[in-house]
């Protein structure tokens, strides 16, 4: 007889965790590691400035131990507003080692909306670059009650030293202890980050992860992609987009080099590659379009292997099969900021590589299967939940479940509810499921056009304008039309010196697509884009007079 309350199985007798069987995941495991077995290599170039993993260690506790002199512990936000500099890196390490959460802001946002972050996380302190000051200074006077402390952060790469505060982030450091003892969290439940959303309507919802989601995606961003240790990463990628896909702690679990670099330039990202031999990258698919584009010059002398990886929207089959014949090894990922970035992977197979390169880069253009420390990616009918099938023409909505997934929309249960509703995290992704298990997106929902009673894929549309030489990045939205309903409107950046007219991009496009999803309307134009790159199709949708203009 087993005793109400008391289990008979002998598993779970005497076998409890205890402190030397079990440690709460969290990402600051990494830089202690790293430190402490290769405290002499290289952890972070920027311009002439260079650190060890030592060095870099010692930074991040100087940090946390000012950080905590100034009262901040658990449950406090330290939000920065940084480009991509040795400090973003170390406030990966320094303000979670606090307790605190760190909320880092998107640095092309305007003040109105750096306010509501700042007010709506509570940000106790805000470490600042010179160049955000037009931004960050009215922001600031937009916030009622108690100011943050200010933090500036100088960098001797930008000519600027305007100062916000009354502190500047060297000195701030120097009021820290070297060899502050901080605490792995309590909990790996503990929130270590915030991230808003880049809402289009309303103000962005701030996503909350944790210290065991954090840890498993930078584990998983090693596994997935493959990477070898002490691989040198250039910080192509914002650090404020997803935590960097949480690539500050995936480089510190592999002992590697971060190099900066403040903004994206063509031939300064060409000219670091080859300097310092750099081995991996991240982007959207427009910093790729911008590298495949550029002059072949800048390529020259790059001769090692350099690995990629492609996210953000969609990508199109012609960018990837772009960056794989100007040599870069490219791999496709996809996620989302509630799936601390990339979530799944199009995980590749030996025998893609007999295939032309055009079938390659379609198979790689897809946003394939779970990341190895997700559990698992699917295809669900939005409304009754069941799979749909695996035909690769049904759509659904992609949806997660795992320990990629946040813990939450912060101070919003109810948006909360909604994308957890059923049991699994709702993307808003309309997809197909192919027959070999591969996950392959086909639109936003507010993305399909339906014209004439047929629904019409914008991003089919857009995979032939980029196959058109004279295209650099194409959008495609609906458009209000009398007979139709709807009609696809084509927004076109072309190449620079390119030449091409509305009638030759409809000639490329009737040679590829039913006529029903030929373009009505073409306008050619400079795409507005977020700052991670993305074509910000809301305001297409509001110069085409979409029905969703408005989502």
């Amino acid at each position: 007889m087993e005793e109400q309350g008391v289990s008979n199985n002998p598993y779970e007798q005497g076998l409890d965790k205890n402190a030397a069987n079990f440690v709460p995941l969290s990402p600051l495991s990494f830089i202690e590691r790293s430190a402490y077995v290769y405290p002499d290599r290289v952890s972070v170039i920027h311009g002439a400035r260079q650190f060890t993993w030592k060095q870099t260690y010692e930074r991040c506790r100087r940090l946390a131990s000012a950080l905590t002199q100034h009262g901040i512990g658990k449950g406090d936000t330290v939000a920065v507003m940084l480009p991509n500099v040795p400090a973003m890196v170390e406030v990966h390490f320094g303000v979670p080692m606090t307790g605190a959460v760190l909320n880092t802001l998107n640095t092309r946002l305007d003040p109105e909306a750096i306010a509501f972050m700042l007010s709506h996380g509570e940000a106790r302190v805000l470490i600042t670059d010179p160049e955000f000051a037009a931004i960050v200074r009215p922001a600031l006077d937009r916030l009622e009650g108690e100011k943050p402390l200010i933090i500036d952060a100088l960098d001797p790469e930008f000519p600027s030293t305007e100062c916000l505060g009354s502190i500047e982030y060297e000195a701030f450091l120097d009021t820290g202890k070297p060899d502050f003892e901080w605490k792995l969290p309590a909990d790996e439940w503990d929130a270590i980050a915030l991230n808003y959303t880049s809402g289009t309507t309303g103000n962005p919802k701030g996503v909350v992860y944790h210290h065991r989601g954090a840890y498993l995606n930078a584990a998983s961003n090693i596994i997935s992609w493959g990477m070898p240790q002490h691989a040198v990463y250039l910080w192509t990628l914002p650090m404020f987009h997803c935590n960097g896909w949480c690539f500050p702690w995936t480089i510190a679990a592999n002992a590697g080099v971060n190099v900066c670099l403040r903004k994206v330039d063509v031939a300064l990202i060409y000219e670091l590659i080859r300097k310092h031999k750099v081995t991996h990258f991240c982007g959207a698919p427009i910093v790729h379009g911008m590298l495949i584009n550029a002059n072949e010059a800048l390529r020259a002398g790059i001769e090692h292997k350099v690995s990629a990886l492609i996210a953000g929207a969609a990508p199109p089959a012609a960018i990837i099969e772009g960056m794989e014949r100007i040599g870069f090894d490219i791999t496709h990922v996809y996620g989302l900021t509630e799936t601390y970035g990339p979530a799944s992977v199009c995980a590749k197979h030996p025998e893609w590589d007999a295939l032309p390169i055009d079938r390659r880069a379609e198979r790689n253009g897809r946003q394939g299967v779970r990341y190895h420390m997700q559990e698992a990616i699917t295809v669900l009918d939005t409304d009754t939940l069941q799979p749909v099938p695996a035909d690769g023409e049904t759509m659904g909505e992609i949806m997660f479940r795992g320990n990629l997934v946040m813990k939450g929309y912060l101070k919003n249960p109810k948006a909360t509810a909604e994308a957890f509703a059923g049991g699994w995290f709702r993307t808003g992704d309309l997809a197909v499921m192919h027959p070999d298990g591969y996950v392959k997106i086909k639109d936003r929902s507010k993305d399909v056009i339906i014209s004439g009673g047929e629904n019409i894929s914008s991003l089919e549309v857009e995979e032939v304008l980029y196959r058109h030489p004279a295209v650099m990045t194409a959008a495609v939205v609906a458009r209000p039309d009398e007979k139709w309903g709807e009609v696809p409107a084509a927004f076109i950046e072309v190449k620079e010196g390119a030449n091409v007219t509305a009638d030759d991009i409809v000639a490329h496009c009737r040679e590829h697509l039913a006529r029903y999803k030929v373009p009505k309307h073409i306008e050619f134009c400079v795409l507005p884009k977020t700052s991670t790159g993305k074509i910000q199709k809301f305001v297409l949708r509001d110069q085409a007079k979409s029905a969703s203009a408005i989502g």
